[in-house]
């Protein structure tokens, strides 16, 4: 039926280039990761701290819903932690003579770092911001800095990274994912 004499041209894949791309991931690994610390001050200066009234013992009671600001300091890092992702992934997808899987592995493991540094770093600016000159008197009402209680939402800025930059490369449809290398 069909005739083997038409010509076929050879199709090459594109194949992964790990040794030219890995000083390029390491330093997009590292720039992503620096970001923790603005995202880590931008947290600090967002999230409510908790009101308490200082009872006897230095026992610190939170007034009435000033509990649900613990939910707060989680969900506003998570969101922040999505945004920068999203960023991230963006940014790196345009770095057009790079694209490929190592410089995403290398933006993913950025983004774990900075998710990491931004909650130690936040904490600790929010503690700055927040504390206390004197001893409190007691029944005073006190702020008491927010706090990060779950290092799940370190998952959210990597997470969002892998899923914007996969959706970019699945979007592009070229086998070489449009990379012009010299």
């Amino acid at each position: 039926m069909w005739s083997s004499a038409l010509p076929v041209p050879p199709w090459r894949r594109p194949r992964v280039v790990v040794k030219a791309d890995l000083a390029a991931a390491v330093s997009v690994l590292a720039v992503v990761g620096l970001l923790g610390i603005p995202l880590g001050w931008l947290w600090s200066r967002l999230a409510p701290p908790e009101r308490v009234l200082v009872q006897e013992g230095d026992q610190l009671i939170p007034l009435l819903l000033e509990s649900w600001h613990r939910f707060d300091d989680l969900a506003i890092y998570g969101l922040l932690g999505l945004a920068a992702g999203v960023c991230t992934g963006v940014a790196v997808w345009l770095l057009r003579e790079r694209r490929g899987p190592v410089i995403m592995i290398g933006a993913t493991l950025g983004a774990v770092l900075a998710a990491w540094l931004g909650i130690r770093l936040g904490t600790a600016f929010a503690n700055s911001h927040y504390a206390l000159s004197t001893a409190p008197a007691l029944n005073s009402v006190i702020a008491v800095a927010p706090r990060i209680e779950s290092l799940w939402v370190i998952v959210a800025q990597p997470l969002a990274t892998v899923v914007v930059y996969g959706l970019l490369a699945g979007w592009n449809g070229r086998d070489d994912l449009g990379r012009r290398l010299g």
